[in-house]
Order: C-alpha cells, then sequence, then structure tokens
C-alpha cells in the first residue's frame, strides 16, 4: 500500500515543482522589463521660436525707361532713350549718385500687339525698355531719392520703378544665435506641459531647425515654406525649431 502512494506522490511532486518554477520565472522575466521600462526616459516633443528685430542694410532699385515708337521712327525712338538715359544720370549725380554705380542694361525691344480692328494696316510699333539697376547700403538715403523720382516724369521721362528691395545682410549669423533662444523657449513650454504631471525636464534629445520668416514689423502672417519681406526697411526675422526633451 505504501509503495502505490509513493509511485503516485512522486510524479505529483516533479509537477508541482515544475509549475512553480515556471511561475517564479514569469514573475522575474516580469519584474525585469517593468524595471527595464521605468528605467527609460521618456521623451516630450515641443515647438519652440524666437524673434527679434532688424534693420536693412541693403537696398536694391530696379528702374526702367522706354519709348514707344513706329517701325519707321526706331532710330528716333533709340535717340529719345539716349536722351532720356542722360537725364536720368543727371537726376542720381544731383543726389550724389555716381554713374558707375548704375547698372544699366541693353535695349530690349518688344513689339507692340494690336488687336484692334483694322490694325493689320496700321504700322507696326515697338516698345524700346532699358532697365537700370541701384544698389547700396544707404537704405535711407536710397528710399528718400526714390521718392522724388517723379520729378524724371515732370521732365519728360517715361520713368518706372520696377521693384524697391530692402535686405538684411546678416540674416545666417542671426539664425544662429536665435537657434540658442528657440531652444530655450521649446524647453521652457516643455517644462510647463511636464509640470502637472510631477515629471522634470532632462537633457536635449534632438532638435531640427524649422523654417526662417523675414517679416514686416508686429506681423503675424507667417509662411509653411518661410517668407522674406523686401517691402519694409524695418523688418522682423523669426525661427521656430522643434526639439524632443527627455522627461522623468
Amino acid at each position: 500500500m505504501n509503495n502505490n502512494q509513493s509511485v503516485w506522490r512522486t510524479p505529483l511532486a516533479a509537477l508541482g515543482l515544475a509549475l512553480g518554477a515556471s511561475l517564479i520565472l514569469s514573475a522575474a522575466i516580469a519584474s525585469l522589463s517593468i524595471y527595464k521600462a521605468r528605467s527609460v526616459d521618456s521623451t516630450l516633443s515641443v515647438t519652440g521660436s524666437a524673434r527679434t528685430s532688424v534693420v536693412s542694410d541693403q537696398a536694391k532699385w530696379t528702374m526702367s525707361i522706354s519709348r514707344q515708337v513706329p517701325v519707321s521712327n526706331l532710330r528716333y525712338g533709340y535717340d529719345q532713350l539716349s536722351s532720356d538715359l542722360s537725364k536720368v544720370n543727371e537726376f542720381f549725380a544731383a543726389h550724389k549718385i555716381a554713374p558707375a554705380d548704375l547698372v544699366v542694361s541693353p535695349v530690349s525691344l518688344d513689339e507692340v500687339y494690336d488687336y484692334r480692328p483694322g490694325s493689320e494696316n496700321r504700322e507696326k510699333e515697338y516698345n524700346l525698355r532699358q532697365t537700370i539697376t541701384l544698389s547700396s547700403k544707404d537704405v535711407t538715403g536710397i528710399a528718400a531719392i526714390a521718392k522724388d523720382a517723379s520729378s524724371l516724369a515732370r521732365g519728360g521721362v517715361i520713368f518706372q520703378t520696377q521693384g524697391l528691395e530692402y535686405t538684411y545682410s546678416k540674416l545666417p549669423e542671426l539664425r544662429v544665435s536665435l537657434l540658442s533662444d528657440a531652444i530655450k523657449d521649446a524647453k521652457a513650454r516643455a517644462a510647463k506641459l511636464a509640470e502637472p504631471s510631477g515629471q522634470k525636464v532632462g537633457v536635449l534629445k534632438s532638435a531640427s531647425l524649422g523654417v526662417v520668416q523675414v517679416m514686416a514689423p508686429n506681423s503675424v502672417d507667417v509662411s509653411d515654406y518661410g517668407q522674406y519681406d523686401t517691402s519694409n526697411v524695418n523688418k522682423e526675422v523669426m525661427v521656430t525649431v522643434r526639439a524632443s526633451f527627455a522627461v522623468r
């Protein structure tokens, strides 16, 4: 009788030992996984920004003079355009701008198309145009001269401003300095987001620079692709950064 009981007890005991060992191993693995999960810092990604005001230090003024003449008077048109250019040089000389500072393009010749009835019987006309460009670091001076350009029209010159652009030459250096401020702003925002949960913001894990916005003063008009306002002497430069911080 005792022999039969020992025969049954041995397999049961072995099975119990195996089940017990399995439970202990599973618990150990689960505990290790929880420990690893808690030991790895989570990350928090936020966007930071920084902006500053700048004053343009370069100006580019693009203008043109033109004459429209019939094909039979092309030579007269060229003579008139040459006379107009002389008046333009005199105008700039009066404002202490030397002819050497002006970039004058060759004369372009474009046919003027007439779609009115009977135009096929009229003499062809051409538009003669000459582009003049002035670049200067005297931004204030160029802006003042541009306002006085109407005097050329009063002198019979067909004068047109095609563009007056103001730019800031130190934008690459400024972008680098603003990047540091933008990361500080991002970290401050991350700290505010983590504060309610009792978490602390740690080291910077990664950062990517966004587009640069060069805007008119007090503007909120931004573009996903960045923008560069050239119409204002005074500007605001803003950079954004996407930063990820460790939190624990």
